[in-house]
């Protein structure tokens, strides 16, 4: 398999993993346990303001659900957070898996001699945390997170550091990420070849200028070989 790419860098977050379905049920599994907890409200009329906190305040914000319990006239009440903690924490690790094809993909490319290397966003402990509770930490030359680095997509010059640091030049080099106003514009910004894989809840938007269009689109991580191949 011949091909002028010599590394690729990937995403983590609807990438490597479902990042949006495990969201999607931790939260779900949190209004649940604060219910049962005391919470006196519906799943559904819970649901919608959690979500509204979260884009509000970020999803590493470490107190939605007290918000949550303010949005509602409670008062302080450890018990009913706690549950929703306790529940969202333990949804959140039975859901962090790799999709089914990201291992053998990654030992694919790992045996052709390709360099693989991760750019992500995020707090760099969490993502650690992610890439070691998936099993995927031993198959990277190089991590680049945007809280070390001091920058963050779709800032070119985030991407045009990893290319540095593996010893490449951008048109030797391939990103795949989900999002196209982060993954494929930072990269395309940067002179790299740029892969949309279509997971998550970003998979449907379409592009809003030329740096959003990406090179390629995959359904499937097991897509990348085809390009490769040419």
């Amino acid at each position: 398999m011949e091909s002028k790419i010599k590394a690729l860098f990937f995403d983590i977050d609807n990438t490597l993993y479902d990042s949006s379905l495990q969201a999607s049920l931790a939260r779900k599994n949190a209004i649940k346990a604060m219910i049962e907890a005391g919470l006196d409200v519906s799943e559904e009329k819970a649901m919608n303001p959690l979500q509204k906190m979260v884009k509000k305040f970020g999803s590493n914000y470490a107190h939605h659900f007290d918000e949550l319990l303010k949005e509602f006239g409670y008062d302080p009440n450890p018990r009913i957070v706690a549950a929703g903690v306790v529940a969202y924490h333990t949804t959140k690790i039975a859901y962090l898996v790799p999709f089914p094809d990201t291992i053998p993909i990654l030992l694919r490319l790992r045996d052709l001699d390709y360099k693989l290397g991760i750019i992500t966003d995020g707090i760099s402990v969490k993502q650690w945390e992610k890439l070691i509770r998936l099993g995927l930490q031993h198959f990277f030359h190089s991590v680049i997170i945007s809280s070390d680095a001091g920058r963050e997509k779709p800032d070119p010059e985030l991407f045009k550091i990893a290319v540095k640091n593996l010893g490449c030049k951008p048109e030797e080099t391939l990103v795949v990420g989900d999002r196209l106003d982060k993954d494929i514009s930072g990269a395309n910004k940067a002179g790299m070849v740029t892969v949309q894989i279509i997971k998550g809840k970003y998979g449907e938007r379409k592009p809003r200028d030329e740096f959003e269009e990406p090179d390629y689109i995959i359904s499937n991580l097991a897509n990348i070989l085809d390009i490769l191949k040419n």
